[in-house]
C-alpha cells in the first residue's frame, strides 16, 4: 500500500499546463490503452520474470523444463517418494514441496523486485524520470518498505509453516534484475517516442 499511497505525493510533471483537461464524458479512467500497458505489456514482462525465476530454482535443483512437462500428477502424490529428477536423483514428496513453495516464495520477490521499476514509470506519463527526479521522499520509503516486508517473509522463522514461505538463496533475488531494468528501459523508450512524435501511433496506442 504504501508504494501506491506514495505516487500522491508525486510532485507534478513539467508540462501538466499544458495538457487539455479529460472530459468526463468521453475520457474514462481505465481505458483500453491503460489495460494494455498494465497488462498486455508491463505486466507480460514480470509475469516473465516471476516464472524465470521459478524455472531458474527448479533448475538448480534438478528439474530442467522439458522435464516438468506431465509431472504434475506424480508430482502431487503423496505416496510417491521416488520420484526422479532430471538427473536421476529420487525425491521424496515433502522435498518436493518444499521446493515447490520455494518458488513460490520466489516469484513472490521477483514480483516485488520488477515493482520497483513499475513504481518509477508510474511516476510520468510523458517526461522522463532523469526529469523528474527522485525527490519523493514516500517513493522511497515504499520500495524499501515492500523489499524488507518481501525479505521478512521469505526468512522469518515459522514463515514456511505460517504461510509456506521458505528462504531464498541472495542469488535467486538477482533473477528478476534484468526485467526490472528492462521494464524501465522500455517505458522510458516509450516516453521519449511520445515527446518526440506527439500525436502519433505510439500516443495513440499506449499513451494513458
Amino acid at each position: 500500500m504504501v508504494p501506491a499511497i506514495s505516487l500522491a505525493y508525486e510532485a507534478a510533471e513539467s508540462d501538466i499546463m499544458k495538457r487539455q483537461p479529460r472530459n468526463p464524458k468521453t475520457d474514462k479512467l481505465v481505458n483500453e490503452r491503460l489495460i494494455s500497458i498494465a497488462y498486455g505489456q508491463i505486466g507480460m514482462m514480470q509475469a516473465t520474470a516471476g516464472f524465470f525465476t521459478y524455472f531458474v530454482i527448479l533448475a538448480e535443483n534438478g528439474f530442467l523444463p522439458m522435464d516438468l512437462l506431465g509431472i504434475r500428477v506424480l508430482w502431487d502424490d503423496k505416496y510417491v517418494n521416488d520420484l526422479e529428477d532430471s538427473y536421476g536423483q529420487q525425491w521424496t514428496y515433502e522435498r518436493r514441496k518444499i521446493v515447490e513453495h520455494t518458488c513460490h516464495t520466489a516469484f513472490f520477490a521477483s514480483i516485488v523486485i520488477v515493482q520497483w521499476a513499475d513504481l518509477i514509470i508510474c511516476k510520468t506519463r510523458r517526461n522522463s524520470i532523469l526529469q523528474q527526479g527522485m525527490k519523493n521522499r514516500i517513493l522511497i520509503f515504499g520500495l524499501f518498505e515492500e523489499t524488507a516486508l518481501a525479505a521478512f517473509l521469505s526468512y522469518c522463522p515459522g514463515m514456511d509453516v505460517a504461510l509456506r514461505m521458505y528462504p531464498l538463496k541472495p542469488c535467486w533475488w538477482f533473477c528478476a534484475f534484468p526485467y526490472s531494468l528492462l521494464i524501465f528501459l522500455y517505458d522510458e523508450a516509450r516516453r521519449y517516442i511520445l515527446r518526440r512524435n506527439p500525436g502519433g501511433w505510439v500516443e495513440q496506442e499506449t499513451y494513458y
